[in-house]
């Protein structure tokens, strides 16, 4: 039960950090495209990477840039939402990652949670199942 509340955690600041980054993006004191550029855009940049690096089933499994990767997307939007005037919704959002990825870290997954290989592959010429 603790890795679901964790995990359940950890998603859900990874989303408040994506809305975070948008927030920051279409308040900056620029003109309307540069807005809409950030807001769109720097929450698109920040989903590619966590993708590439710090998702379950990551596209790059190096420990170093999972780490790299959900610091700075979450510690930016951290620093984006108190930069914009949202000190509360910056503490909660760090406070939010900070338990999930210690309460992720620290237990199993049931079942043994996802993995990167997906299903086995099945032996050549053998009629799929299901």
């Amino acid at each position: 039960m603790r890795y679901g509340v964790g995990a359940t955690l950890a998603f859900l600041s990874e989303l408040g950090a994506l809305a975070g980054l948008a927030f920051w993006g279409f308040t900056v004191p620029s003109g309307g495209a540069a807005r809409v550029l950030l807001g769109v855009g720097l929450p698109a940049a920040a989903a590619v990477l966590w993708g590439l690096f710090a998702a379950p089933r990551a596209v790059v499994r190096v420990p170093v840039l999972v780490v790299a990767t959900k610091v700075a997307v979450q510690g930016g939007a951290v620093a984006a939402l108190a930069v914009a005037g949202q000190p509360w919704f910056a503490l909660a959002l760090g406070a939010a990652a900070a338990v999930g990825q210690a309460l992720t870290a620290t237990s199993s997954p049931p079942g043994g949670g996802p993995t990167r290989s997906g299903p086995e592959p099945r032996p050549e010429g053998e009629p799929p199942t299901g």
